[in-house]
C-alpha cells in the first residue's frame, strides 16, 4: 500500500468540500479513485463510467504519464508521496456559481430516470411536479402531486406528512427539482429524489401523462387565497366550480349563502322563491336594494350573484316549490341549502333530499337564535337523520310564529345563513366534519354556540333504512293538521 496525493480539478471541487489535493492509501490507481469516491459521494461517477473503466473525457496521470499508457486503472502506485492528477477536458473559464451549485446539489441529491420514477410511484412513492401553473397546464404525470415550486415547502406537510415515503421530484428538465429535493430534505424528508430530465424526458419516453383542467389568469387572480390552501388548491378550486347547489329561497338565509357560494367560486347556483322584493326584506335579504322592490327575489339575486362573480351560471326558479315540482328542481344539484320560512316547505325539501340522496343544509332563525344542521341520512362518514327524526311533526303556530309575526334581529340570518355556506363548501370539497348527526345553536344576546347531537330514528318514515320512499304528500294540510 502506498499513500499517493490526489490532485483534484476545479470543476470536482465542490464534491470534496472545496479541496484541491486528498491523500489517499492505495495498491493501484483504480483502488486510489474508489477510494476517493468512497470519502467524496458523487465524484467517482464523474471521473469513472458504469463499468468502472475511465470516462472518455478524463485523463489521470501518475506523476508525468498517462495512467491509460501505464496499464491503465491496474497501474501500481510505486511509492509514498506519489502524485495522481485527474484532468478533465475544459473548455476554458472557471465554472460558475450555478454550475459549482449544481454539482453539489448532485453528489447530495440522488437522480432517478423517468422510467425508474414511474416504477416507484407505481410501488407508493409520491411524485410531486413543482412546475409552474402555466408548465402544468401542458401535461403532467398521472396522479402527481402538483405543488409547485414557489409554495412547495409550506405544503408538503398537509399533501404528504410521511417524511419516511419515498419522494420523486420532478420539474420541466431536472434542474429546479435539484433544488427542490435539497429543500424537502431540509424539512427532514428522508428518502428524496430527483427525476433526471424532467417532464421534457418523461413525455419524450412516452411516459403516461395528462393535461390537467386549468385555470385562467382571471379565475387564478379571484381565487388566489384559496390556490395558496393546500386543503383547497387548484384541484378544489375546480371542484367548486363544476359544482351545483341550490338555494331555498332568496331571503335572509339565502343572502348570505348565496352571496358567499358565489364568491367562493361554486359554479352553479340555483334560487327558488315565488316572492317579490318587499321594503321589510331588505332589513336583512342583502341580495336585495330599494331600486328592486316589487320585482322578482329570484331575478334580484341573479343580478346581484352575478354583478359580484360574473363566471357563476345562475339558475332561477321564480315559482312556490310544490310535491308537483320538487323533483324536477332539485335533480341534478350537489347540495341543497334550506333558507325556507315555513314548514310545509321544510318537509318538502327534506323529504325530496332523502329520496334523491342529496345533502341538506340546513338554517332556521327566530328573534335572536338560530340553527344550522345537515340533514343527509346517506353520509358515508356517519349516518345522520333527516329533519322529520328530529321533528316527526310540526309545532303548534303558537310554538313557531313566522318572521312578520315575532320579529328577527336583521344580522342574525347573516350568521346561520354563513355557517350554512361554510358547511356546503365543506360538503363540496369533502373537508372537515360536516354537521351531521349535531345541531349547531346559536344565541345572539349570550354570544353563546352550543351542539346538541342527533340521532336517526330507526323508525322514521322517510329516511329509515330498508324502508320504500312513501310519496310525497300534502304538505300544507299535514302541517295543518299536526298543529
Amino acid at each position: 500500500m502506498s499513500r499517493v496525493i490526489v490532485r483534484i480539478p476545479t470543476p470536482l471541487r465542490p464534491y470534496t468540500g472545496g479541496a484541491d489535493e486528498v491523500e489517499i492509501e492505495a495498491a493501484t490507481v483504480g483502488e486510489a479513485l474508489r477510494s476517493l469516491g468512497g470519502r467524496h459521494e458523487g465524484l467517482l461517477a464523474r471521473v469513472c463510467a458504469a463499468d468502472g473503466s475511465l470516462r472518455p473525457f478524463v485523463n489521470v496521470y501518475l506523476g508525468a504519464e498517462n495512467v491509460r499508457d501505464l496499464g491503465g486503472l491496474d497501474a501500481p502506485l510505486p511509492r509514498d508521496g506519489a502524485v495522481l492528477a485527474i484532468v478533465p477536458a475544459v473548455a476554458g473559464g472557471a465554472g460558475s456559481a450555478r454550475e459549482r451549485r449544481l454539482a453539489e446539489l448532485k453528489a447530495s441529491v440522488p437522480e432517478v430516470s423517468p422510467g425508474e420514477a414511474l416504477a416507484r410511484q407505481a410501488q407508493g412513492a409520491a411524485l410531486i411536479d413543482v412546475r409552474e401553473a402555466d408548465e402544468i397546464a401542458q401535461g403532467s404525470p398521472r396522479g402527481a402531486f402538483r405543488l409547485g415550486r414557489g409554495f412547495l415547502e409550506l405544503r408538503i406537510e398537509e399533501a404528504i406528512p410521511d417524511t419516511d415515503r419515498a419522494i420523486l421530484v420532478m420539474c420541466g428538465g431536472g434542474t429546479r427539482s435539484l433544488f427542490a429535493a435539497e429543500g424537502l430534505q431540509r424539512l427532514g424528508y428522508r428518502n428524496v429524489a430527483s427525476v433526471m430530465g424532467g417532464f421534457s424526458r418523461w413525455k419524450a419516453e412516452g411516459l403516461p401523462f395528462e393535461t390537467p383542467r386549468g385555470l385562467d389568469p382571471h379565475a387564478r387572480e379571484r381565487y388566489a387565497r384559496h390556490l395558496t390552501m393546500p386543503e383547497v388548491g387548484e384541484a378544489g378550486q375546480r371542484r367548486l366550480l363544476d359544482s351545483r347547489v341550490l338555494l331555498i329561497g332568496a331571503g335572509g338565509l339565502g343572502s348570505p349563502a348565496g352571496l358567499y357560494l358565489a364568491a367562493a367560486g361554486v359554479g352553479t347556483l340555483g334560487i327558488v322563491d315565488h316572492d317579490v322584493v318587499d321594503r321589510s326584506n331588505l332589513q336583512r335579504q342583502v341580495l336585495h336594494n330599494d331600486e328592486r322592490i316589487g320585482q322578482p327575489k329570484v331575478e334580484s339575486a341573479r343580478r346581484t350573484l352575478q354583478g359580484l362573480n360574473p363566471s357563476v351560471k345562475i339558475e332561477t326558479f321564480a315559482e312556490r316549490l310544490s310535491s308537483a315540482n320538487v323533483e324536477r328542481i332539485l335533480a341534478g344539484y350537489d347540495v341543497v341549502v334550506d333558507g325556507s320560512d315555513n314548514f310545509p316547505t321544510r318537509y318538502l325539501v327534506n323529504d325530496a333530499c332523502v329520496h334523491l340522496q342529496i345533502p341538506c343544509v340546513h338554517g332556521s332563525v327566530y328573534r335572536f337564535e338560530g340553527q344550522v344542521s345537515v340533514f343527509w341520512p346517506q353520509c358515508p362518514q356517519r349516518r345522520g337523520p333527516c329533519y322529520r327524526c328530529l321533528y316527526p311533526e310540526p309545532p303548534p303556530a303558537e310554538f313557531a310564529p313566522s318572521c312578520a309575526d315575532a320579529g328577527v334581529l336583521g344580522v342574525l340570518p347573516g350568521v346561520v345563513g354563513l355557517l350554512e355556506a361554510v358547511e356546503t363548501v365543506k360538503l363540496l370539497l369533502g373537508l372537515g366534519d360536516p354537521l351531521v348527526g349535531r345541531l349547531l345553536h346559536y344565541d345572539a344576546l349570550h354570544a353563546r354556540f352550543d351542539e346538541y347531537h342527533l340521532v336517526a330514528n330507526p323508525d322514521c318514515a322517510v329516511c329509515a333504512e330498508g324502508r320504500p320512499f312513501p310519496g310525497y304528500v300534502d304538505y300544507e294540510a299535514f302541517c295543518a293538521t299536526a298543529a
